[in-house]
């Protein structure tokens, strides 16, 4: 079946006092994987709910296609949802788990009986169509040799595969995911959402992704939803996103893991001054005033002193990390930053040496005292 869109029109959702959910609307393409990136309590897990039929939004809409889902049974939306806490049957086999949805929508309940079900006109071809689509879905997620086992035997890794199994048997149109790998470690997270998103290029289908890590959220998705307060701040293509935060709050949730924020003073011609050392800055191009200088520690370097355009530090201290190194040094105006050298380059420095710092202009935002550059981002996308 072909993917369908999904829009979110004008969502707002309130839990008592609380407004969970402030005015939402996103719309995410047939087949195209959305995101929605953002800190616990920020509505995304909420939304996703809304979606699925299993909360009810106060005001706005859902649609699926050009069918308004508001008044739709979950078991009718066509769509899946893989949940984070895996929810499988711990008394069934991987096979009986991932046939489940099929067994459920597809037999009669006489049908469902053992022995005789299958003597019942007609049910032997239905079981054996279950059967086929249950075999091809576990060959796609190599679960073939595990399909006697019982989830108490099955690492969280194998169990998080038959979650998708069970969604993916159904071939649904849209597929709804709450932070399906936050109970996978570190390496298997890794090979996991390369695995979704593998499979989402195979099936083609509609998919919201929540997660509340920003590397997982740029690696598999088309485009990722920035959640702050119960709405979204901004939705981009995640490369756009890195390159382009619209406000100050969004370039700290994307920096991993600091971000560079110095008070400055823009001048005329995009000068800004931090103590009494001066940078041209093309973001702060038509700007007077103060705001805040914004750089990941990756845009910044050291250089020779007699570079010009340069900001004499003091190095006070480094953090090594493997290939990599944090240097972190003090500049005027009680201004403090980290910089990301190799480490080789760190085993050059001690803490106490005074250096020269330059920063990446192209790299770098200002954020004027509204802390928000939407305007400049619209215009320069336009």
């Amino acid at each position: 079946m072909a993917a369908l869109k999904l829009h979110i029109d004008k969502i707002s959702k309130k839990f008592g006092e609380i407004n969970v959910l402030r005015d939402v609307s996103i719309s995410v393409a047939a087949g195209e994987l959305v995101t929605l990136l953002g800190p616990s309590g920020c509505g995304k897990s909420t939304l996703l709910r809304i979606i699925a039929g299993l909360e009810r939004a106060d005001q706005g809409h859902v649609f699926a296609g050009d069918k308004k889902l508001d008044d739709v049974a979950p078991k009718d939306r066509d769509l899946a949802f893989v949940f984070q806490s895996y929810a499988l049957y711990p008394h069934l086999s991987v096979y009986d788990n991932i046939a489940a949805p099929l067994v459920m929508r597809e037999l009669s309940s006489l049908e469902r009986l053992p022995l005789l079900g299958t003597a019942l006109p007609g049910a032997a071809g239905r079981y054996r169509s279950i059967d086929e689509r249950v075999r091809e879905t576990s060959a796609i997620l190599k679960l073939d040799a595990l399909l006697d086992r019982r989830p108490a035997a099955l690492s969280g890794g194998q169990r998080q595969r038959v979650a998708l199994g069970r969604a993916m048997v159904r071939a649904p149109r849209i597929f709804l995911m709450d932070e399906p790998l936050a109970n996978l470690d570190a390496a298997l997270r890794i090979h996991t959402r390369g695995e979704i998103a593998r499979l989402h290029k195979k099936m083609g289908a509609t998919t919201v992704f929540v997660t509340h890590d920003q590397a997982e959220a740029a690696a598999i998705s088309d485009r990722v939803a920035v959640m702050f307060g119960g709405q979204v701040r901004q939705i981009a293509k995640p490369a756009d996103l890195y390159r382009d935060p619209v406000d100050l709050e969004v370039a700290r949730f994307l920096a991993q893991p600091f971000l560079n924020e110095v008070p400055v003073s823009a001048t005329v011609g995009g000068m800004v001054a931090i103590g009494s050392g001066k940078i041209a800055l093309r973001d702060a191009i038509g700007s007077t005033g103060p705001g805040t200088l914004a750089f990941r520690p990756e845009h910044a370097s050291i250089a020779a002193h007699d570079v010009p355009g340069t900001l004499r530090v003091c190095l006070s201290r480094i953090e090594h990390s493997g290939t990599d190194a944090n240097l972190f040094v003090e500049a005027e105006a009680d201004a403090e930053f980290v910089v990301r050298v190799s480490a080789d380059q760190a085993r050059s420095v001690h803490p106490g040496e005074h250096l020269a710092l330059t920063i990446d202009a192209e790299n770098a935002w200002f954020f004027p005292e509204s802390r928000s550059r939407r305007e400049r981002v619209e215009r320069e996308a336009a």
